[in-house]
C-alpha cells in the first residue's frame, strides 16, 4: 500500500520478464512527504485513474512504450473507449524495484550498476516551465548546491516568470525523503550511460509538451510536473506510474492553483507544517517519527470543492462526462480561491 494508491500483484516480475499488477487509486492524498493525510477526497481515485489512462493512451499513440494495460471494469482491463463507467483500478506491467539499502554513509546504489533491464529507474524526473517564489530551486542556487548551468539556465529567472525553455530537474525516487541531484549524480547512481540520460531528458520534454498542450485547451497552465520511468526486459525505456494528473503536476488558472497544491497552501504556515520542518532539520530520515504534531482535517467545504475540481478536470481533458452535475470548472476554481483567501 502506498500513501495514495494500493498495488495488487497478479504476477511477480522476474529477471527476464515483466509481471502484472493493478493499481487501486484511492481517495487519499499526501503532501510534504507525510504520507496519508486525515481526509478522503471523494472520487479522486477515479478521476486520477481516468486522466492517467488518457495520457498513457495518448503517449502510446505517439510511439512511447508504457506499463499501462488498461482500466479494470468487470474484472477485465479495458481502454477508455470501452469503459461504461469510471474506474479507479488500472492494470499495469510490473518492473523489479530495487530499494537501495541505507548505510551510515548514505544509500547504496551498487545493485544498479550491472542491471540489464526490467527495473524501475530510481529517479523522479521533473520539468519546470515556471519557478514559483519559494521554490526549492532558488534555495539550492543560493546555497551553492547547484549552478544555473546545471538547470540549463543562463541567468536567474524572476519568480513565476515563464521560462524560455523548461528546466529539467531530477531527484531520488526510493529514499525516505526525496533528494535533488545533479544529472551526473543521477547517472552515476542509476547505472545509466550518458546517452540513456539524454533519452530520459528527451522523454521528459515530450511528456511536458503533451500535458501542457492538453491543459492549455481548457485555459489551464502547466507550471511543473514529474514522471517516473523504467526499462522493460529488452531495456527499452517505458513510462510508468501515472502522469498528467493533478497530483503529479502543478497547474494554475489565472494564478490560482488547480492541483493538490491547494492542500499545500491550506496547510502551509500551520503549526503542523512548522513541526514537520523542525523535525526534518533534526533527522532527514526519521523525521516523521519525531514530529510533534499530526495534521488536522480539511474544512468540509474546501474538501468538497477539491473533489469537484479533480472530477471536472478529468471531464474537460478527456472530453467525456464521467462525473455528472458539476458546476463549470472556472466557477469551482474561483470558489477555491475564495476559500484559500479566507482561511
Amino acid at each position: 500500500m502506498g500513501s495514495v494508491k494500493d498495488l495488487k500483484v497478479l504476477k511477480k516480475p522476474n529477471e527476464d520478464q515483466e509481471g502484472i499488477g493493478r493499481f487501486k487509486f484511492s481517495d487519499r492524498y499526501s503532501i510534504f512527504d507525510w504520507g496519508e493525510m486525515p481526509d478522503l477526497i471523494p472520487h479522486k481515485g477515479e478521476a486520477i485513474a481516468l486522466l492517467g489512462a488518457y495520457f498513457f493512451e495518448k503517449l502510446e499513440e505517439m510511439g512511447f512504450k508504457t506499463h499501462y494495460i488498461g482500466l479494470v471494469e468487470d474484472g477485465k482491463a479495458k481502454k477508455l473507449s470501452q469503459l461504461e463507467k469510471p474506474s479507479s483500478e488500472m492494470e499495469i506491467k510490473l518492473l523489479n524495484v530495487l530499494e537501495p539499502p541505507l548505510h551510515q554513509d548514505g544509500y547504496d546504489y551498487s545493485a544498479y550498476q550491472n542491471l540489464k533491464g526490467n527495473f524501475l529507474i530510481p529517479l523522479e524526473l521533473i520539468y519546470r516551465n515556471y519557478i514559483p517564489e519559494g521554490s526549492s530551486v532558488f534555495g539550492r542556487l543560493k546555497r551553492g548546491e547547484i549552478e544555473l548551468k546545471d538547470l540549463g539556465l543562463d541567468e536567474l529567472p524572476s519568480p513565476d516568470e515563464k521560462l524560455e525553455k523548461p528546466v529539467l530537474d531530477v531527484s531520488t525516487k526510493l529514499e525516505v525523503t526525496d533528494r535533488y541531484l545533479k544529472w551526473d549524480e543521477a547517472r552515476a547512481i542509476s547505472g545509466l550511460s550518458a546517452e540513456e540520460i539524454e533519452e530520459l531528458k528527451d522523454a521528459l520534454k515530450v511528456v511536458n509538451e503533451v500535458i501542457t498542450s492538453e491543459f492549455s485547451k481548457i485555459g489551464i497552465v502547466n507550471e511543473d510536473g514529474k514522471i517516473e520511468v523504467g526499462y522493460n526486459s529488452q531495456r527499452e525505456l517505458i513510462l510508468v506510474d501515472v502522469m498528467g494528473t493533478l497530483d503529479e503536476c502543478r497547474f494554475t488558472f489565472n494564478g490560482l492553483p488547480v492541483s493538490k497544491e491547494i492542500t499545500r497552501i491550506h496547510y502551509r504556515g500551520s503549526s503542523w507544517h512548522a513541526a514537520t520542518e523542525e523535525a526534518k532539520e533534526k533527522n532527514r530520515t526519521q523525521w516523521k517519527n519525531i514530529c510533534a504534531l499530526n495534521p488536522e482535517s480539511l474544512p468540509p467545504h474546501l474538501k468538497d470543492l477539491i473533489s469537484k475540481l479533480y472530477c471536472s478536470c478529468t471531464n474537460e481533458i478527456t472530453g467525456q462526462e464521467w462525473f455528472k452535475d458539476l458546476p463549470p470548472l472556472k466557477e469551482i476554481i474561483s470558489d477555491i480561491g475564495g476559500e484559500l483567501d479566507g482561511k
